[in-house]
């Protein structure tokens, strides 16, 4: 850690921080965290909003002020600011194909999986969508969050049938969201990868044994 080091705001309990933590932890570089009490609602308490308004984590807090939050922003910074170990790609098409897969893992099963916990759990009543505002819980979206997940596990077995890792021969960004998305999914909603999908639980095993995946 360096006197300019940025400092996380996360939370253990948010898929979204792990997301992160685990990029901190593949890069090897050392940045301090600061915990958000979810639980306690922490995240809406004057003190953190002045942080960031949207009542989210993680957020990332620069030395020289400007605060960044979304997780796809904190990335790009940690991989401008600490180009080595690179999980964004190193040419035109291997950052190309990193973006794609991410995109298709956080749209095709992180979201469907969070979908479906924020519009099921009873503690998560008028919570329904993260952020500043309140959302009422539609319970019918549960089920098709539960399709949207399976579907996603048969697409993406079908893509490590060909390939090593989600974006291809290298690990990336792609493999930390298609990583925790399952995890979240098996813990949140009880959906582990089906036996039958052989390639994804290969892929799964893998990189569930990385040391960053404990992160």
């Amino acid at each position: 850690m360096t006197p300019s080091a940025p400092v996380l705001y996360e939370s253990k309990g948010s898929p979204n921080a792990r997301r992160v933590r685990i990029f901190i932890a593949e890069k090897g570089i050392d940045i301090p965290m600061k915990p958000v009490d979810l639980g306690a609602k922490e995240q809406f308490s004057d003190s953190y909003r002045a942080i960031n308004p949207r009542s989210q984590v993680p957020a990332l807090a620069l030395a020289n002020g400007p605060v960044i939050t979304e997780v796809l922003a904190i990335w790009r910074y940690l991989e401008e600011a600490y180009p080595q170990i690179p999980l964004l790609g190193t040419t035109a098409e291997s950052k190309a194909l990193v973006t794609m897969w991410e995109r298709r893992a956080e749209l095709d099963g992180f979201a469907p999986v969070m979908e479906g916990v924020r519009n099921a759990v009873a503690g998560l009543k008028g919570r329904a969508l993260s952020g500043p505002h309140a959302y009422d819980q539609i319970p019918e979206l549960v089920e098709r969050s539960k399709q949207r997940v399976a579907n996603f596990y048969s697409d993406f077995n079908a893509r490590l049938d060909t390939v090593r890792f989600v974006a291809g021969d290298e690990f990336s960004a792609a493999d930390i969201t298609t990583l925790v998305t399952v995890d979240f999914a098996t813990n949140a909603l009880k959906m582990p990868i089906p036996e039958e999908h052989r390639a994804f639980r290969r892929w799964y095993d893998e990189v569930s044994a990385r040391p960053s995946a404990t992160a």
